[in-house]
């Protein structure tokens, strides 16, 4: 990392941040990750100061059923709070990545609102400077019973890799500013006044959970065992299988502590280790449990909460690849694990994280593989074979012609194949679906033709079929 300016900037992004009206608790946030990066820091987590998680140290969701009771009692004492900050930008979207069609002809967020409505408990949305105005357009055209309270993600400047200076780009100012990642929950609380506000409801816990992850959800045994514990942070965590290689993991520090270890906190010499499923057995899946009381408390000794830092460098302009190279400071919730006294994990099942990032896990999400329970929850079709506590369908779908949203549903335009019997689909080329088709078993789809194929309505796929 090329130090050539360096602390001699820090006042320069203090002014342009004054300038922008963000409040001095994001600014000395700020300044505090900006001072390590000119000092040298890269925000990595070595192997030789962590070990792995065994199974023994975690306690298993499966066997705290008898906390449901607790759970009920406490729900009226719970907010879910859902961060809503992603632009669906991967998938060919300009707009909230929750506005997408997600299951059943309901969006992210019409789904998460029904969730909330169900359980009768406060909903908050965490919205980015990107989402907001999207969001609360649609949440003016869907009229919820239940009104979430919306509070914004703050920004943090890009930093330019060469000098460390303050990004600066006159054609388009908003690309000098980058989410400073979900990390900033908590201090995004505090600074609308939500945190105060749910505790003077009588709020005390909080679920959070990404808006992608339809599988999140209040579960009252969870509830139950947070509550009745007594502990400040709980993170659900799960087995990792071969296609989470790339994410990041569950460790401990030498002293006991439990850690996550983002992928980018991985140093590239040690990116095998960190890629070692068999070793670092457990990943985040995002969903974290909250004492709001023990937060406020945080803040009131610290003012700030420090999490471990992510450096994420990129271009200025995402779009531009000629444009300057930046870091983007950046820092995840589930990373309070390693600063939280008694904070803990609980091993939960697969099916508490579906997150949808790419178009292969729409198509997966909006297919007969999963429904929605009567109380809302989103699962797995009892019809499908799992293994053991893991779910898992491969889906590759052509990056030419369905890796954006558009392009995928005109080729599905009249329905999802069902997939209750499919193990693994590739579609290679360009393929569209009429409607009722069925696929079952490994199937390769290979067009290699000039033209579109078309698989007709009421076929039924069991082997793979190649198209010249």
């Amino acid at each position: 990392m090329k130090n050539s300016g360096g602390p001699k900037y820090l006042q320069s992004f203090i002014s342009k941040m004054k300038k922008e009206g963000i409040q001095p608790i994001v600014i000395d946030t700020f300044a505090y990750y900006y001072e390590k990066i000119a000092a040298g820091e890269k925000g990595f987590i070595y192997d030789r100061d962590i070990r792995p998680v065994n199974p023994d140290e975690i306690e298993d969701a499966m066997d705290i059923s008898e906390y449901a009771d607790a759970g009920e009692k406490a729900l009226k004492h719970v907010v879910m709070i859902i961060l809503n900050g992603g632009l669906g930008t991967t998938m060919g979207m300009t707009k909230a990545k929750s506005l997408i069609r997600a299951k059943d002809d309901k969006t992210f967020l019409e789904i998460i609102l029904e969730k909330a409505e169900k359980l009768n408990v406060k909903l908050c949305l965490m919205n980015s400077f990107s989402t907001h105005q999207d969001t609360i357009s649609a949440l003016s055209k869907i009229r919820p019973s239940i009104a979430p309270k919306l509070f914004l993600q703050h920004r943090f400047p890009k930093i330019l890799r060469y000098d460390l200076a303050p990004a600066d780009w006159p054609s388009n100012r908003r690309l000098e500013w980058n989410p400073p990642g979900h990390g900033d929950v908590y201090t995004a609380l505090l600074t609308s006044g939500i945190l105060q506000q749910l505790l003077d409801e009588g709020i005390i816990y909080a679920f959070i959970a990404n808006s992608d992850n339809l599988g999140a959800t209040i579960d009252k045994s969870l509830l139950g065992f947070f509550s009745e514990k007594g502990f400040p942070f709980m993170m659900e965590i799960s087995e990792r299988i071969p296609i989470d290689f790339k994410g990041g993991h569950m460790a401990r520090y030498k002293n006991g502590h439990l850690i996550l270890r983002e992928a980018a906190q991985c140093p590239q010499m040690e990116r095998k280790k960190c890629r070692d499923i068999s070793k670092y057995r457990y990943f985040n899946t995002n969903n974290i449990w909250v004492d709001l009381r023990f937060l406020k408390n945080l803040f009131d000794k610290h003012e700030t909460v420090k999490l471990p830092m992510i450096i994420n460098p990129k271009n200025l302009d995402p779009r531009d690849e000629l444009s300057p190279p930046v870091y983007q400071i950046e820092t995840a919730m589930g990373s309070a694990i390693s600063i939280i006294e008694g904070a803990t994990a609980i091993k939960v099942l697969r099916s508490r994280f579906f997150p949808v990032k790419t178009c292969n896990d729409l198509m997966a999400v909006r297919s007969d593989c999963f429904l929605f329970s009567d109380d809302k929850n989103f699962i797995v079709n009892p019809a499908k074979k799992q293994d053991g506590r893991n779910f898992n369908i491969i889906i590759d779908l052509d990056p030419k012609y369905y890796s954006k949203i558009d392009m995928f549903n005109k080729r599905f335009a009249s329905g999802i194949p069902s997939l209750v019997d499919c193990e693994s689909l590739t579609i290679i080329g360009d393929v569209f679906f009429e409607a009722n088709v069925r696929i079952k078993g490994s199937v390769i789809i290979n067009n290699r033709g000039g033209s579109q194929a078309v698989i007709k309505e009421g076929t039924v796929i069991e082997g793979d079929i190649n198209i010249s």
